[in-house]
C-alpha cells in the first residue's frame, strides 16, 4: 500500500499499521512516497492499492477509487503563496511552483485561473523557494497551507474557497485510495470497509493516533498537525459518500469542458 510521508495519511492508517484494527484477509506493506510519485507509480501500476490525487484517476485506467481514506477539503483546500501582493494578471504572467502535474491543486488552479506557465517542485520546497525569490508565485499543499506565514510567505489566491463558491459547497476533491481493479470487487470492498476501520479507530483514539502521525510532521508543532489533521481527516473521510462522488464527477466534467484532461469513464473508477 502506498501512501504519502503526511500526517492526514499517517493517522488513517495508524489503526492498520499498528495492529489495532485487523483482518484476517490482508497483510499490508506501507510504500511512502511524495504524491506525485504514487501518482506516477499508479500509471503503471506497481502497487496493490495506493493513495494518489483526484486529478491522476483520469491516466490511471486499471485501479478503482475507494470510498474511504480520501481527501476533502470543507471550505478549503491549496493555496497560492508569494512574498508580496500580486494582481490575477501578474500571476498568470508568473511562472509558478506546482508540487506535480498530476496533482488536484494544479488542476483546480488551471480551472481558477487558466494555464499557466510552470516549474515542478517537491510540495516541501515551495515556500523556500518563494521566500528567497528562486519562483514568484507557489501553489501549496499539505500542511504548510497553514504555514505561509511562519515560512515568510503571504496568501494571494485561495483555490478551495474559490471552488467553495463555484460549486455551492461541494467539498474540494483533492486525494484519494484506489485499488487494482484486477483484485475483484469483493476483495476491493473488503479492503475498503478494513480502511475505514482505521480511520474510524484512529477518530476514536485521537490523541494516540497524533502521537504515531507527529513521525511526519516535519517539524511542524502539534497544535499545527492536530488542526491539518481534522482539517482533511472529516466524515468524507471515513466515506466519500455521495456529496464527495457529487464532487469528483464535478472536478472532471469541468476539466473536460477546458480539455484539461483525457476523456475517460469516471464511472468505471468509482463503483
Amino acid at each position: 500500500m502506498g501512501h504519502t510521508p503526511d500526517s492526514d495519511d499517517a493517522f488513517m492508517f495508524y489503526g492498520m499499521f499498528k495492529g489495532k484494527v485487523n483482518s484476517p484477509d490482508f497483510i499490508v506493506n506501507h510504500v511512502i512516497e511524495d504524491i506525485e510519485k504514487l501518482n506516477q507509480k499508479a500509471t503503471n501500476p506497481e502497487l496493490d492499492v495506493t493513495a494518489v490525487s483526484v486529478h491522476a484517476c483520469a491516466y490511471i485506467p486499471g485501479y478503482t477509487v475507494l470510498r474511504s481514506g480520501g481527501s476533502f477539503g470543507v471550505g478549503y483546500g491549496p493555496i497560492v503563496t508569494s512574498s508580496k501582493q500580486m494582481t490575477i494578471n501578474e500571476i498568470k504572467q508568473s511562472k509558478i511552483a506546482i508540487p506535480g502535474k498530476m496533482t488536484s491543486a494544479f488542476l483546480l488552479l488551471q480551472l481558477m485561473i487558466g494555464k499557466f506557465d510552470y516549474v515542478e517542485m517537491n510540495f516541501s520546497d515551495i515556500p523556500q523557494a518563494v521566500k528567497n525569490g528562486e519562483v514568484d508565485v507557489g501553489l501549496v499543499i499539505h500542511e504548510t497551507q497553514l504555514s505561509y506565514e511562519q515560512e515568510g510567505n503571504i496568501k494571494i489566491l485561495d483555490v478551495g474557497e474559490w471552488w467553495d463558491k463555484t460549486t455551492n459547497g461541494l467539498p474540494v476533491p483533492l486525494g484519494i485510495n484506489v485499488m487494482k481493479t484486477s483484485l475483484g470487487m469483493e476483495t476491493i470492498h473488503k479492503f475498503d470497509k478494513y480502511l475505514q476501520e482505521s480511520i474510524e479507530y484512529a477518530l476514536d483514539h485521537f490523541d494516540d493516533a497524533i502521537d504515531y502521525a507527529m513521525q511526519y510532521s516535519r517539524g511542524k508543532p502539534r497544535d499545527l498537525i492536530e488542526k491539518f489533521v481534522k482539517m482533511y481527516v472529516n466524515s468524507v473521510t471515513v466515506n466519500m459518500g455521495d456529496r464527495g462522488e457529487q464532487s469528483i464527477k464535478k472536478l472532471f466534467e469541468m476539466a473536460n469542458e477546458k480539455s484539461l484532461v483525457p476523456k475517460f469513464d469516471l464511472s468505471i473508477a468509482i463503483k
